[in-house]
């Protein structure tokens, strides 16, 4: 007689199959979505048109959100974002087919354009995900763990991103040194597909609790806004929204500073881009658990208090060893800690049914912050005249002085509303640093043992 398999036992299996999930959609990130913006200046992109990919991704996927949260509706989420990585994953083809026009010379001029729309598409598919996978990920956690769980799976798909992403841009500074620079792209986002196929087959064999839509769970958008600075949620997604903004205006561009302005090359590029998440996996855990203890407004508003300085520090010293080191250590610490209590702060703060509705709409918020501010920072890059310094240089210090102002009018207004334990700054430092970190190593080395052993069986 054949055993019925619980729930439960359903719902651990899944926790472990997004795991796996989440390292093969890391790796086909750390080959093709981190090399879009050095792709675009290769094909001799302008500087405003690589901050436009920021705007067009900050404005279109969102937008698909809200419709991809409807469809919840009527289909079960498994089915949503099984048709839409599989869109996703197809998108790489014709980015393929533009590097190899590029390389016979064919159309050069109207490349970047082409590059523009089917970016477009790439990130409508990809973003349609998110509701439907955020609402999955909320059935299948323990809500007193999920701090715990998310930072454990950010560690290992973040590692598995930076490994991939530092031994991408060794190959392709090899194939740039032998004049084979589209070749490389080529193979980067071949690989890109593979992968993202592959997460999609382990999307298949995840289970998927059924989920209940009662009557009146919908609302609009627009009901949303206007209740939006009457509910701590709500004053939460507009603080994203305008963080999103300020963030924006600099953040496209760091790609053009490194690339163009201090000319990196590839291998210096992605090593100074990735030692920040290399620094985020190495608190995912410490912030996890902090969140867990005392609650995730505290986590927001300490990395809070960082974000601000980040796109200053870029611009101080152009040497690569100080960027390791200063901007992109105080970037990986802040915003994961920022990242992840922003998560796990919907999970609070937003009932179960509504949740893929919800952050469709805080998504959509977003991006139209991160349209704005990515749109202004291409304006300014493009016709900004100043005397006293460069305009690179001024973009990074008002993206600054802009996150320091949203931060210092937003954060009072939110509150916590998940019971926690009051914060000892000794006490916190002692459990969660001396006491709770010390066995963490050795279960992510037993995850990452099942997941080459599961890779190596595929």
């Amino acid at each position: 007689m054949v055993r019925k398999i619980s729930e439960k036992e359903l719902k651990h299996r899944s926790r472990r199959l997004s795991i796996k999930e989440g390292i093969l959609a890391s790796a086909s990130s750390a080959f093709g979505n981190s090399y879009i913006s050095p792709f675009a200046i290769a094909i001799n992109a302008s500087n405003s048109a690589v901050a436009l990919l920021s705007s067009i991704s900050g404005l279109l996927g969102p937008l698909a959100q809200t419709v991809s949260s409807r469809l919840i509706e009527k289909h079960s989420r498994k089915k949503i974002i099984l048709k839409a990585v599989l869109f996703e994953a197809l998108i790489w083809i014709p980015l393929i087919t533009i590097a190899f026009l590029f390389y016979k010379g064919i159309l050069v001029s109207f490349l970047p354009f082409f590059l523009l729309f089917f970016f477009a598409l790439f990130t409508i598919a990809a973003y349609s995900v998110g509701p439907a996978w955020f609402s999955w990920l909320g059935d299948i956690t323990d809500t007193k763990f999920r701090g715990r769980w998310f930072s454990k799976r950010n560690i290992l798909t973040g590692f598995s991103s930076v490994t991939l992403a530092l031994l991408a841009s060794v190959f392709l500074s090899y194939f740039k040194k032998q004049g084979w620079t589209m070749f490389g792209f080529i193979v980067l986002f071949a690989l890109a597909f593979t992968f993202r196929m592959m997460s999609r087959h382990t999307f298949k064999q995840q289970y998927e609790p059924k989920i209940k839509l009662k009557k009146g769970y919908y609302f609009s958008f627009w009901d949303f806004l206007k209740k939006s600075n009457k509910t701590n949620f709500g004053k939460f997604s507009l603080f994203r929204a305008f963080l999103a903004f300020a963030s924006s205006i600099s953040a496209p561009l760091l790609a053009v500073y490194l690339l163009r302005y201090l000319e990196f090359n590839y291998i210096i590029y992605m090593v100074v881009i990735l030692a920040g998440s290399v620094f985020s996996i190495s608190v995912l855990r410490l912030w996890g658990n902090f969140a867990d203890k005392y609650g995730n407004y505290k986590v927001l508003a300490i990395t809070s208090l960082l974000i601000p300085i980040i796109p200053i520090l870029w611009i101080l010293s152009p040497s690569p060893i100080y960027m390791v080191l200063i901007p992109s250590l105080v970037s990986g610490i802040s915003w994961a800690g920022f990242n992840l209590s922003s998560s796990n702060f919907i999970y609070d703060n937003v009932q179960d049914q509504k949740r893929g509705l919800a952050v469709s709409y805080y998504n959509l918020l977003i991006g139209i912050g991160v349209f704005l501010g990515a749109g202004l920072g291409a304006i300014l890059i493009k016709y900004l005249t100043i005397s006293f310094t460069t305009p690179l240089f001024f973009i990074f210090f008002l993206g600054g002085l802009m996150r320091m102002v949203v931060v210092f009018i937003w954060i009072p207004k939110i509150k916590e509303i998940r019971k926690t334990e009051r914060l000892d700054g000794k006490k916190a430092l002692k459990n969660l640093v001396f006491k709770q970190l010390k066995p963490s190593l050795s279960e992510e080395v037993h995850e990452i043992m099942s997941i080459k052993k599961y890779l190596r069986d595929k």
